[in-house]
């Protein structure tokens, strides 16, 4: 058996995460599926229905467009519809000049409906320190921009029955301040107070507000992690918006191999049933999706099985086949950018193309930079775990002396398989390299180590990248091939990944780039990305 047909067989399996699998699924039977419904990066998530469709937002920080809108039927396939900004100009740093914003960005975004209108409010979490208000009446559609507030931290908005307007935010003590009734702005002489202190048992991160209102009574969801226990779940309760709320513990579960799952909001669906969507930090993948069944107690709604924990499975008969389009192949072939794709920081939209070739994506420099983190027009897309792997088909011929393009698994400490051009010849090199940022998240340093560099023996090349995300693991895998069917391994030790909390905050990422470090102008085709 040849490495490709072995990497085709075990395809099917690798897919499966993706899918929810589920089996049987809808036509009126019982439909079970697995946790975590999505095994990719998925924090801060805020999750709205509206009708019988539920619609999500969560954090993608410096990657560009941002703020992506999922859209689901059942609260376990996901695809994703679009985005709410396609960039953020506040700083030249969002364009990678004068610095970069790693971990900056699109942080914990809002997700409300009123009137037949969406809202989102979310703030970067970097200068000018302020928050951003958007709206639409189509969430795949374009979103406008309604009003630019002062900075609220982890925030949650809130429409009262009243017609009123809220916003829940900060970390330790949770504040709550009224707003213009059309999001406009802050409201003068409107509410500004803490609303929740923690206890003397919060001794650690309390952050993370998602407020909703059922039955007359308030409930803000945040996040605990008391020192020397476990991150939990904490929801709050009150009978007037204002307070006192009364504090309880409604999950506090490790899960799957990982210590703890906890951050995320409570909806409910058409049949009545209550859900809590929770994400857990696995590692170098990031931040996955799990589904928790919601039982209310006594006006408190406690998440997970009879026993309190993340179940493995969860069974209903509205739950369907199809999968969470959030990580998909792409053969560049309709000339239209898929929505699965994220630049690194601000594009420059006038260096890429998928008509100047049709059928690839053309990336050509436009400037000369040192390194990876420093390049424009990097293009990216999630990883997904337990196991998976991806492959690029890259047209290296339009390169010139000083380019370096190639295929990465993309994270603060990132793994490279490259191709490299100097007055020799073209290289394929296997090497990684390591980000240091200063405090405003710029790049300061890059330690990089090469350990593999052969002759390339054409300019057509596909390079794959094989990850394993399973507990203990956060391993990568490098290959190279000249026919698309014949593979070879080029790292002798798996590239650890690593999700740092400092630095990017997010799990690692495929990601295709070509940069010049001597003269622009160079170029590279790619002609399909594929998820094996």
């Amino acid at each position: 058996m040849t490495i490709d047909t072995l990497f085709r067989n075990i395809a099917v399996l690798l897919a499966l995460p993706l899918m929810a699998n589920a089996a049987p699924c809808g036509g009126g039977r019982m439909s079970e599926v697995a946790n975590p419904v999505i095994w990719a990066d998925v924090p801060d998530p805020d999750v709205i229905r509206v009708d019988s469709d539920f619609y999500m937002v969560s954090t993608t920080m410096h990657l560009m467009p941002g703020c992506p809108v999922m859209k689901s039927r059942d609260l376990v396939n996901w695809k994703t519809v679009g985005y709410v900004f396609d960039r953020l100009e506040d700083t030249p740093r969002y364009d990678l000049i004068g610095g970069t914003v790693y971990g900056k960005g699109q942080w914990a975004t809002s997700l409300r409906w009123r009137d037949g209108m969406y809202y989102v409010l979310f703030s970067p979490n970097d200068e000018p320190y302020r928050s951003y208000v958007y709206k639409t009446d189509d969430p795949s559609g374009q979103w406008e921009l309604v009003s630019r507030m002062p900075h609220f931290h982890d925030a949650s908005l809130l429409f009262d029955d009243d017609g009123r307007a809220y916003v829940f935010y900060s970390g330790g003590d949770i504040r709550l301040r009224e707003l213009e009734p059309d999001l406009s702005g802050v409201k003068e002489g409107g509410i500004d107070c803490v609303v929740i202190h923690p206890d003397i048992e919060e001794t650690g991160l309390h952050e993370g507000s998602r407020v909703i209102k059922h039955d007359g009574q308030y409930y803000a969801f945040v996040i605990s992690w008391p020192a020397g226990k476990p991150r939990r779940q904490l929801c709050y309760r009150a009978d007037s918006i204002t307070g006192p709320y009364e504090k309880f513990v409604v999950l506090e579960s490790e899960f799957g191999g990982f210590p703890y799952v906890g951050q995320g909001c409570l909806v409910d669906d058409m049949s009545g049933d209550w859900w809590g969507v929770i994400f857990q930090d696995r590692g170098g993948v990031g931040r996955v999706l799990t589904l928790n069944p919601c039982t209310w107690k006594d006006g408190v709604p406690y998440l997970g099985d009879k026993d309190g924990k993340v179940p493995a499975s969860l069974v209903k008969e509205t739950f369907q086949c199809g999968g969470s389009g959030i990580a998909e192949s792409d053969e560049f072939s309709d000339g239209r950018k898929s929505e699965l794709w994220q630049w690194n920081h601000n594009p420059l939209d006038s260096v890429w193309s998928l008509t100047e070739r049709p059928g690839y994506l053309r990336l050509t420099t436009s400037r000369v930079v040192p390194d990876l983190f420093q390049a424009p027009n990097t293009i990216s897309q999630r990883m997904y775990g337990p196991t998976g792997s991806a492959s690029v088909s890259l047209d290296t011929e339009g390169m010139r002396r000083g380019d370096v393009a190639g295929f990465a698994a993309f994270n603060g400490d990132s793994g490279m398989l490259s191709v490299k051009k100097d007055d020799r010849g073209k290289w394929l090199v296997y090497e990684t390299s390591s980000v240091s940022l200063d405090e405003g998240h710029s790049v300061s340093g890059v330690a990089s180590k090469e350990y593999v560099r052969l002759p390339l023996e054409s300019d057509m090349v596909f390079l794959r990248i094989s990850t394993d995300f399973n507990p203990g693991k956060d391993l990568a895998d490098f290959y190279y091939s000249y026919d698309g069917c014949d593979w070879i391994k080029i790292n002798e030790e798996p590239f650890n990944m690593v999700f740092d909390y400092r630095r990017f905050f997010m799990g690692t990422r495929y990601a295709i780039y070509n940069y010049s470090t001597e003269e622009a102008g160079g170029y590279v085709d790619i002609d399909w990305f594929r998820l094996d």
